[in-house]
């Protein structure tokens, strides 16, 4: 009997996938667990099995295109069978969502939701319930012909009230939208522009950009190329304008002796040639700097929950570093960084760095961060302004070490290598002060970071 395969769910708040690539073509034989296709969410790459062995039938979409996740893509039987008679695939058991710890999990109120919405969706989806339909609201759909399928319920539990079905009808057009977003939908009353998902579908995303102006076309020029914005580049246009739209953001700078940072670097490096270990990098050292430092400055582990209207402090440094990759920027989170040695924490951020730069990074790595460092030190950047990494309160960006002049005991001026560090805040969460405070402090501790290794590693094996 032939089979779908869908596209698969990939974490809990993709919608759609992009298809990248078909490995099969239409009267291929496969075996189950053969991959039939590789595809892209805006976080990462995967690629798709066979669910069971046969011949492919049919390809229900093509390369390139977006499509929603638990749609139909392929159909796999037996040659000549009729793809028509292939059964839906078995629905999922029915779940209900656990729950969620903000202050552990590094998540916003509205995530939080998000998620607990898509989870109840696709159990309702899967087990092929009904909205439920107010008595006034049906006998107005049947009396006007409105399809109560294609109205979204604004009522408690998502029920469709009459208010709905004349909302529908005084538009002229029912909203096409995915369960996750007819389901937010329901809770906060929003209605959409126009969908950017698959045939005009309305996304999660598409109502917090509700207010925006559609992009408009850009005409083709000779000699040039037509790239589509969409996937991860999209994703990371949307969460900087995001960001900027947000919060009250404010960049401060300061210079950090680097002396005794270049000392260590080389101390290490040679530790690590003749024992044959990884070498730990600058960056490592400013990370693990940043890490001890956060602790005593909880006002910059935070993130700005809006929806609930919060600061939410965290006592666990859950380290986001961005990473440079072939498909775009990310940033993977080292959870409880301020407990880890430099070794450790060298460790984690180079194998979480090769995991994006080959695609296979797991999704849930790059959530729950409480602090964001981004380093362009290495592109010889003297100075620049890194944008907030939503929710989050505070982000570190790093440039070149630079010869600086400075005074010396005795008044006169010499050259010193310096790094300079760029701090931008949100404004509405934290003042100018205590920002500067935090610093002031990081400065000091990368200047003084032979001392505070000696201390650290006395008190490790005290």
């Amino acid at each position: 009997m032939a089979v779908v395969v869908q596209m698969p769910k990939q974490g809990n708040t993709v919608e759609e996938c992009l298809l990248v690539e078909w490995k099969v073509k239409v009267g291929d034989a496969v075996k189950e667990n053969d991959i039939l296709c590789s595809i892209e969410t805006d976080k990462t790459a995967f690629e798709v099995p066979a669910t069971a062995a046969g011949i492919i039938l049919k390809l229900l979409a093509k390369a390139g295109d977006l499509v929603p996740v638990l749609s139909d893509i392929v159909v796999i039987g037996e040659a000549g069978e009729d793809v028509l008679a292939a059964p839906p695939p078995k629905p999922a058991e029915k779940t209900v969502p656990e729950p969620v710890s903000l202050s552990e999990s590094g998540a916003t109120a509205e995530t939080v939701l998000v998620s607990m919405f898509e989870s109840c969706s696709d159990a309702c989806a899967a087990s092929g319930e009904s909205r439920p339909v107010s008595p006034r609201a049906r006998k107005l759909a049947e009396k006007a012909g409105v399809d109560l399928a294609a109205v979204f319920g604004t009522g408690p539990g998502g029920r469709t009230t009459s208010r709905d079905v004349q909302a529908a009808l005084d538009g002229g057009a029912v909203v096409k939208a995915s369960p996750l977003a007819r389901e937010i939908m329901a809770v906060t009353g929003q209605t959409p522009g126009a969908g950017t998902g698959v045939g005009g579908l309305c996304l999660a995303r598409d109502l917090a950009a509700a207010n925006n102006d559609a992009a408009r076309p850009i005409p083709a020029e000779a000699a040039s190329e037509d790239i589509p914005y969409k996937g991860i580049r999209k994703l990371i246009g949307d969460r900087m304008s995001q960001s900027l739209r947000e919060h009250a953001q404010l960049t401060m700078n300061a210079s950090a002796g680097a002396a005794g940072l270049i000392a260590m670097r080389q101390i290490l490096k040679d530790g690590a040639d003749k024992a044959g270990l990884p070498k730990i990098s600058i960056n490592d050292m400013i990370c693990w700097v940043t890490a001890q430092t956060l602790p005593s400055f909880p006002w910059m582990n935070a993130i700005f929950d809006r929806a609930g209207a919060r600061i939410v402090k965290h006592r666990r440094v859950n380290l986001a570093v961005a990473v440079d990759t072939p498909r775009g920027l990310m940033v993977p989170v080292v959870a409880d960084a301020h407990r880890l040695s430099l070794a450790a924490l060298s460790q984690s951020i180079s194998q979480l760095a090769e995991e994006c730069r080959k695609g296979s990074i797991n999704p849930d790595l790059l959530t729950g961060g409480t602090f964001t460092i981004s380093n362009l030190g290495g592109f010889g950047i003297k100075s620049f302004t890194p944008i907030l990494n939503t929710p989050q309160v505070a982000i570190l960006g790093v440039s070149a070490i630079t010869d600086q002049p400075v005074r010396k005991a005795d008044g006169g001026i010499d050259l010193a290598p310096c790094l300079e560090l760029s701090l931008t805040i949100d404004h509405q969460a934290v003042d100018g002060a205590p920002a500067a405070r935090f610093l002031q402090a990081l400065a000091q501790g990368i200047r003084d970071i032979q001392a505070i290794l000696a201390i650290h590693g006395a008190h490790r094996h005290g």
